[in-house]
């Protein structure tokens, strides 16, 4: 994979670089800018190298229309207080104000354009159309640099198509992604476990198929684990459970069994009458969930159970809460692995969406984890062996 250094001398170049500052707001207020601290070294590189930067990135789902409350305004202005250089938001995409921000650039300093997904030419699934407007960007750079790990596993025009048109490498951050994934995928040092948790099963279908012939121990917890127990036979109540994928765990069960690789379930569940922060929890064991209650996190025996697990591994790869993280009477299970990676010496990758959004939202340091994922559906994708296009784009 192509990195910054193959560039060469970028003083005075414009450094296209796509960015994912795609955070959640609140009343227009950033309410997690761990995406845009990550975004930090690659950035601060280039403008140390007095590189002239155009940042493009998206926030939400405009859907290819101009909407002010998915404006990158916030963005600017956050990243403007943390890197050490004059940050200036463009009023459009490829626009008018867009080359007249990028013309005005001095060596180091950084341009950010409005929401490329303004355009709705971005997320086309016609070729010929994201391709049209990737050229406008290269207007706008002399090289591009992809360094929104969010995003690469999209074909999309600020990810793929511009990195066919100009000189391309891979920031810092696409760069640390991709080797930390793949040391927990491809050649992991032994023992390694993966914990698995969220909430539906059938968006981690091709995680587990490709990790059972990969992973020593697999941890099921979350929404996903009701499928599971529904597959042994037990009953889940009122828990969330997707009826149609039972055979299909149930063919994992079997095929972990016949691999040797340890399935570890709960053995108590967390339980409330409905779906609320405030809902009186009782804890039941796993095999007794009542039929008028519903499971939202695993229970303190499972909870000392998976961390005994992860005590015994070398590689750990965490994708998924294990409960309701965001109502403190269901954090306990999602705290519990995140103690255990914490406090442990095995090398642990966090993926990216809510289980990082966990970690910071629990109060853990994130230097006491190996890496922190900054792409939810990227790390995925990863974890199930596919292979991303704004990655295979940037390689030779």
């Amino acid at each position: 994979m192509r990195t910054i250094e193959s560039l060469g001398d970028l003083r005075g170049k414009r450094v296209l670089v796509r960015s994912d500052f795609n955070v959640p707001l609140k009343d227009g207020v950033i309410t997690d800018d761990g995406r845009i601290r990550a975004a930090l070294p690659t950035l601060e590189k280039l403008v140390h190298a007095g590189a002239r930067v155009v940042v493009m990135a998206h926030l939400g789902r405009p859907k290819g229309e101009v909407k002010p409350e998915f404006s990158l305004a916030p963005v600017a202005a956050r990243l403007g207080e943390l890197v050490d250089a004059p940050v200036t938001l463009a009023k459009d995409v490829t626009g008018p104000s867009a080359h007249e921000v990028v013309a005005a650039l001095k060596d180091g300093e950084i341009a950010l354009l409005e929401n490329v997904r303004f355009d709705a030419r971005e997320t086309s699934k016609v070729d010929a159309e994201r391709e049209a407007l990737a050229k406008e960007y290269a207007e706008l750079g002399d090289v591009f640099v992809s360094d929104g790990f969010g995003v690469v596993h999209r074909k999309q025009a600020s990810v793929y198509d511009i990195a066919k048109i100009l000189p391309s490498a891979a920031g810092l951050l696409v760069v640390k992604e991709i080797e930390s994934l793949r040391r927990a995928t491809d050649n992991p040092e032994r023992p390694y476990a993966v914990v698995l948790g969220g909430s539906k099963v059938s968006d981690k279908l091709g995680v587990i198929a490709n990790l059972l012939t990969k992973a020593d121990m697999l941890l099921i917890g979350g929404g996903m684990v009701f499928t599971f127990l529904a597959a042994k036979g037990l009953n889940v109540g009122k828990s969330l459970l997707e009826e149609d994928q039972i055979d299909v765990v149930r063919g994992y069960i079997d095929e972990a069994a016949q691999r040797g690789v340890e399935l570890v379930l709960p053995v108590d569940i967390i339980v409330a009458p409905e779906f609320s922060a405030d809902a009186p929890a009782t804890v039941v064991p796993a095999d007794a969930i009542p039929a008028d209650q519903m499971g939202l996190d695993i229970g303190p025996e499972s909870q000392k159970l998976f961390a005994e697990k992860l005590a015994t591994t070398k590689t750990v790869a965490w994708n998924g809460p294990m409960g309701v993280f965001e109502f403190p009477a269901f954090s306990g299970g999602t705290r519990a692995v995140a103690e255990a990676l914490s406090k442990g010496s095995m090398f642990s990758v966090v993926g990216g969406g809510d289980s990082a959004a966990a970690v910071r939202l629990l109060g853990f340091d994130e230097s006491t984890f190996s890496h922190i994922s900054t792409g939810g559906g990227a790390s995925l994708e990863l974890l199930e062996g596919k292979v991303l296009p704004g990655i295979a784009v940037l390689e030779d």
